[in-house]
C-alpha cells in the first residue's frame, strides 16, 4: 500500500515547549516580513540606492522571504496541533520549493561576493562589469539553476516506492528524511543526493571563501582609509554565509543519517539566516538606514529633500 500522507514528528513533542517554540518563531518570521519587505521598499523607491549591489540585496531580501515562508508558516500551524500530517503531493511541494529557493540563493550569495570582488579589486570596471543587464541576467541564471537542481531532487525523491513507515523525524519535508522511508535501498540515490545538493553546498561555499579572501587580502595591502569597516562587514558576511552553508553542507553532503540533531540543525538555515540577512548585510549600511529614515519621513512630510551622498556612476563601498 502507497503511503498518501506523512507525519511529521516536529521538534518537540512537550506541549508547554511547543508553546515557546511557537512564541519565537512567529516572532522570528514576523522579524524576517517586516525586515526584508522593509528592505525591498527601500531600495525600490529610493533613487539613492540604484547600484549593482543593492540591486542583488533587493532580490535576496526577496528570496528570503520566499525561503522562510516555505517551512514557517506550516511549522506554526504544526506547533499548535495535534497532529502534524501533511499529504504526499503537500510533501513533494514543500520538498520543491524548499530546494528552488534554497539553491537559488546559494547561487545569489556567490554572485554578491563575485560584485564585492569587482567593486573592490577592479573599482575601475566595476559599472561595466556589473551593468544592470548583466545583474539581471546572474539573478535569472541564479533562479534557473534553483530550478533545475530543486527538479533534479524532487525526481530523485517522488519515484521511490514509500509503503511505510511515513514518520518524517522534522518539521519540514525535505530529501534526507524522506527517502530514508523509501521501501527500497536507497544508496544509489544517496550518492546522487550528495553529488547534487552536497557538492553544489560546498562549491558556491568554495568560491564564497576565495572571494572573500581576495578581498580582504586587497582591503589589508591596498586600502588605508576605511580598512576596519570594510574588514568588519567583509567577517560579518562571512559569518552569516557560514551560518546558511555550514549547516547544508553537514546535512547533504553526507548519507542520510538518523541523527535527531538534524532537524536541529535545520532551524540555522531555515529560520536563523533569512532573519540575520537584512541586519548583516543591509541594516548596518549607512545609505540603506538613511535612506529608510527618509522613507520613513514622507509619509509625515510630502516634500523631502534630495537624497544626494550615493553618486549613480561610482561603484559602492564596503561599509558597515
Amino acid at each position: 500500500m502507497n503511503v498518501t500522507e506523512f507525519v511529521l514528528l516536529g521538534l518537540t513533542h512537550t506541549r508547554e515547549a511547543q508553546v515557546v517554540l511557537f512564541v519565537l518563531f512567529f516572532l522570528f518570521y514576523v522579524m524576517i516580513l517586516v525586515g526584508n519587505f522593509l528592505i525591498i521598499a527601500t531600495i525600490k523607491t529610493s533613487s539613492c540606492l540604484n547600484s549593482p549591489m543593492y540591486f542583488l540585496l533587493c532580490n535576496l531580501s526577496f528570496i528570503d522571504v520566499c525561503y522562510s515562508s516555505v517551512t514557517s508558516p506550516r511549522m506554526l500551524v504544526d506547533l499548535l496541533s495535534q497532529r502534524m500530517t501533511i499529504s504526499f503531493n503537500g510533501c513533494m511541494a514543500q520538498l520543491f520549493f524548499l530546494h528552488f529557493v534554497g539553491a537559488a540563493e546559494m547561487f545569489l550569495l556567490t554572485v554578491m561576493a563575485y560584485d564585492r570582488y569587482v567593486a573592490i579589486c577592479r573599482p575601475l570596471h566595476y559599472m561595466t562589469v556589473m551593468n544592470r543587464s548583466v545583474c539581471c541576467l546572474l539573478v535569472a541564471a541564479c533562479w534557473m539553476g534553483g530550478f533545475i537542481h530543486s527538479i533534479v531532487q524532487m525526481l530523485l525523491t517522488i519515484q521511490l516506492p514509500f509503503c511505510g513507515p511515513n514518520q518524517i523525524d522534522n518539521y519540514f519535508c525535505d530529501v534526507p528524511p524522506v527517502i530514508r522511508l523509501a521501501c527500497i535501498d536507497i544508496y544509489v540515490i544517496e550518492l546522487l543526493m550528495i553529488s547534487n545538493s552536497g557538492l553544489i553546498s560546498l562549491m558556491c561555499f568554495l568560491v564564497l571563501v576565495g572571494s572573500y579572501t581576495v578581498i580582504l587580502v586587497t582591503i589589508q595591502f591596498y586600502f588605508t582609509e576605511g580598512r576596519w569597516k570594510a574588514l568588519s562587514t567583509c567577517a560579518s558576511h562571512i559569518t552569516v554565509v557560514s551560518l546558511f552553508f555550514g549547516p547544508c553542507i553537514f546535512i547533504y553532503l553526507r548519507p542520510s543519517s538518523n541523527l535527531s540533531a538534524d532537524k536541529g540543525i535545520s532551524v540555522i538555515y531555515t529560520i536563523l539566516t533569512p532573519m540575520l540577512n537584512p541586519l548583516i548585510y543591509t541594516f548596518r549600511n549607512k545609505e540603506v538606514k538613511s535612506s529608510m529614515r527618509k522613507l520613513w519621513r514622507q509619509h509625515v512630510f510630502p516634500v523631502f529633500g534630495d537624497c544626494g551622498g550615493l553618486d549613480k556612476g561610482e561603484p559602492p563601498e564596503v561599509k558597515s
